[in-house]
């Protein structure tokens, strides 16, 4: 009888023991990520077929790097800035580690932009990002009032006084300096080719400073002056665009014909992440095409998903074979990592655009 209340008692720590180690061992994931990127219904299928726990913190690229900076890295095991925001924060800071591509299905993604982001985010022969979602800014014209916009600099025709809109930010200046025939990016590593670069969209922008209702500053201003038929053509986003698509038909976003302006926002790991197995396997995860299309659905742009937009829904599959067509597509000038200095001269010309009578 002692013995079996010893054998009882002996299977039951085992069974705690087991049970505690178990738990001790539950992977969590930290992703510090954007709003839409990471929509609960993924979170749930990709908990319930791994076992690892998600905790997501919403964030912006400033953001992610002050919160990294202030923790040289550690706090959270996979981040999602853009990918002309990291070389120069892991640079600065050290906030990142590199990317094992072995551990990446990079058959899923896109190759353009997984060529465009390896390049991108690449640091002493090494690369710390990998694409996920991505989006450009271009042109959202009412077809029916502004039909013959077809490029940035056709914003200024005299046909369009009192009703264009952009807003006063760098995007503007490199949409312009390419439909004008610059190649702004190219010019990134020589400040005295950029400033003339710069200089030359400056008298353009002020030259028909008349077409201009208002400079934007939030997405929702912009789409109201849109609906209301104040502004008939616009530089902004794709997403805008399609939405105001689903509202009016006659409005949609076009891809300029210098090259639509494009973003990547990528996974990268932070350099003390405590769980880089689960973020690898949430990468493979979230890059299905069938879940990429519902992170598309949730975030309102597409992924690097190859295949994706097959998943999506009718109206928005539409909206985007409409707008970029396969020429289109590849016509993409994707933003590189910007050199120190060149923001405070953008400003600058920003300033005397504003000023300017």
């Amino acid at each position: 009888m002692k013995f079996l209340r010893q054998f009882k008692v002996l299977t039951l720590v085992t069974a705690v023991t087991a049970t505690f180690s178990m738990s001790a061992q539950a992977e969590t994931l930290r992703l510090l990520t954007w709003g839409g990127y990471a929509p609960q219904d993924v979170v749930e299928q990709f908990e319930k077929e791994t076992g690892i726990e998600v905790k997501i913190t919403l964030s912006n690229n400033e953001d992610m790097i002050s919160k990294l900076r202030a923790t040289r890295g550690a706090g959270f095991d996979l981040a999602q800035p853009s990918q002309d925001r990291i070389v120069s924060a892991h640079a600065d800071f050290n906030i990142y580690k590199p990317m094992d591509l072995s551990k990446i299905d990079t058959a899923k993604i896109i190759p353009s932009m997984l060529a465009a982001t390896k390049k991108n985010t690449e640091f002493e022969g090494e690369v710390y990002g990998v694409p996920h979602v991505w989006g450009t800014s271009g042109l959202i014209v009412n077809r029916e009032a502004a039909g013959t916009v077809k490029d940035y600099t056709d914003l200024c025709d005299d046909s369009l006084s009192g009703s264009v809109s952009y807003r006063l930010k760098r995007p503007t200046l490199i949409g312009f300096a390419f439909a004008l025939g610059e190649d702004p990016f190219a010019a990134y590593g020589d400040t005295e080719k950029y400033q003339a670069i710069l200089n030359k969209v400056e008298e353009k922008l002020v030259s028909c400073k008349s077409n201009v209702k208002a400079y934007w500053s939030g997405g929702d201003a912009l789409l109201n002056l849109m609906r209301s038929g104040e502004v008939s053509a616009a530089m902004a986003w794709d997403a805008g665009g399609w939405k105001l698509n689903s509202e009016n038909p006659d409005i949609t976003f076009v891809a300029p014909a210098s090259g639509a302006l494009g973003w990547i926002d990528t996974f990268v790991l932070p350099r003390k992440t405590k769980a880089e197995d689960a973020a690898y396997k949430w990468i493979n995860f979230v890059m299905q095409p069938e879940v990429a299309a519902r992170i598309t659905e949730s975030a309102g742009n597409f992924t690097a998903s190859k295949g994706s937009d097959d998943f999506v829904n009718d109206t928005l599959k539409a909206q985007f074979k409409q707008s970029f067509p396969e020429a289109d597509l590849d016509n993409i000038n994707w933003y590189p990592p910007v050199p120190a200095g060149l923001e405070v001269m953008e400003g600058k010309v920003l300033d005397r655009v504003k000023a300017a009578n």
